[in-house]
């Protein structure tokens, strides 16, 4: 490529002609399809009861960034693909950002260090940082909009418990060295309910996998009974939540729970006849042979209060045993031990996929120096999942990409070419006459607009 001018550049030859491009294009944007996303937030008011859960201490008189304002632009440009606050300094005059922002055409919008600002208040406010988050409001809000979702209380819910690992590259607050991931880390706690996230707890690395859990499935639970008081709950986690004090509340508030157990040599020893009958099977037929039983457990040091139904899984592969093991407070006569584990505890697995969606909108991005600062950019990160999500179930229903992860979305979606145009009366987007996808596009308007 051979520069020619400041706005020219040149791309050799096509034929007999000669390709050239420059940023003289006028107010164009990338993200045209995003007003989907904005009449996503239209049917749901979340950005305006998000920014509810900021407390301003600021002069409102001297104020030119509304609370509102400030989080839509941090919120829609996760979703959009911009992570970092840096980008929001050429995004503040960038006319899409200003219409999802709700913002006059021309008013800039924050830049990086009002965005910063934001981003690191400390709880109470003081000279430069006077914006700050209540968190418990956050939480209330991402269970109401859940709640909200469902047409009618339905007869039961699965909520999926599970943490991951946020790599840290500097001297962040609350920093430590997690041996199982190696390296240093964060250790967020999430709860998700199908598709819709609960609970987006950040926490340090020097902790159990389960630590802070029973809290955060109380106050959930707590909330959900209150709208819906006969709908039954399941708990279900892997083996870093099988501990007796999440059990044990669970059995005393009418909670199931399905919970994978590490195994140990003397649970291996109960199942040993089902072990053996796997491995001849594999022997017979050279194929992976599965055994399910049962049995009453507890522990031999009474860590755990009373004896509880575990259902074993005595499974010969590759010419190895691989044991597994679940425990849980559902019973036999509903659920055999085969579809408990295969159906409802093996199910867990697409709560991974949930949680790559969060990092697809930059849930690691985790690097302001306060662990505070932090929660909120991973509760940013939510909130973007949760407009995603809302966009995928309520306007990409019936549509090729209904069950589609963020990622695609944003690129198939969102990511359409427009040029903007701004009159007195109107804000006009001629999007991309090229767009390949433009039936999909138009049925999911007429899908938001219903």
């Amino acid at each position: 490529m051979t520069e020619c001018s400041q706005s020219e550049f040149e791309f050799g030859q096509q034929g007999r002609r000669q390709v050239k491009a420059g940023f003289d294009g006028g107010t164009i944007s990338s993200d045209g399809g995003a007003l989907l996303l904005r009449e996503v937030n239209r049917k749901m008011k979340l950005l305006d009861r998000f920014s509810q859960c900021f407390l301003d201490g600021r002069d409102q008189r001297q104020v030119e960034h509304s609370v509102l304002a400030m989080v839509s632009q941090r919120v829609y440009g996760l979703a959009l693909g911009y992570e970092d606050v840096n980008d929001h300094e050429q995004l503040r005059t960038d006319p899409m950002m200003q219409v999802l922002a709700d913002q006059e055409p021309g008013q800039k919008l924050a830049g990086k260090s009002t965005l910063n600002r934001l981003e690191l208040g400390t709880g109470r406010a003081d000279r430069y940082k006077k914006i700050t988050f209540w968190k418990e409001g956050v939480d209330e809000l991402l269970v109401q909009v859940f709640l909200e979702a469902q047409e009618q209380a339905p007869a039961q819910i699965i909520l999926d418990i599970d943490t991951t690992d946020l790599a840290l590259h500097g001297q962040q607050e609350g920093r430590f060295f997690h041996g199982y991931y190696d390296h240093y880390c964060y250790l967020p706690l999430y709860i998700f309910c199908g598709e819709h996230v609960l609970c987006a707890r950040l926490r340090e690395a020097n902790r159990d996998a389960s630590a802070g859990s029973l809290a955060e499935v109380q106050r959930i639970v707590r909330q959900i009974r209150a709208a819906w008081p006969q709908v039954q709950i399941v708990l279900r986690g892997d083996s870093g939540f099988c501990r007796n004090e999440l059990m044990a509340w669970c059995e005393s508030h009418q909670v199931d729970f399905v919970f994978g157990m590490a195994r140990n040599q003397r649970l291996q020893k109960i199942i040993g006849p089902q072990l053996q009958q796997a491995r001849q099977q594999w022997e017979q037929t050279g194929k992976p042979a599965r055994v399910f039983t049962e049995f009453s457990y507890q522990t031999k040091s009474k860590s755990w209060t009373q004896a509880r139904r575990v259902v074993a899984k005595a499974e010969h592969i590759d010419g190895k045993s691989n044991p597994r093991f679940v425990v849980t407070s559902l019973l036999a006569e509903a659920h055999a031990a085969p579809p408990l584990y295969e159906e409802i505890y093996c199910a867990r697995g697409d709560m991974e996929n949930r949680i790559k969606e969060q990092l697809s909108l930059f849930a690691e991005r985790v690097s302001t120096e306060s662990m505070r600062g932090n929660q909120l950019r991973l509760y940013f990160s939510v909130m973007a999942y949760v407009l995603m999500t809302g966009l995928r179930r309520l306007g990409l229903r019936g549509t090729e990409w209904a069950q589609a992860q963020v990622a695609t979305i944003r690129i198939k979606v969102l990511k359409i070419g427009a040029q903007i145009y701004v009159s007195v009366r109107r804000i006009v987007l001629s999007l991309a006459t090229s767009y390949p996808w433009q039936a999909q596009f138009a049925q999911v308007h007429a899908n938001l607009r219903c």
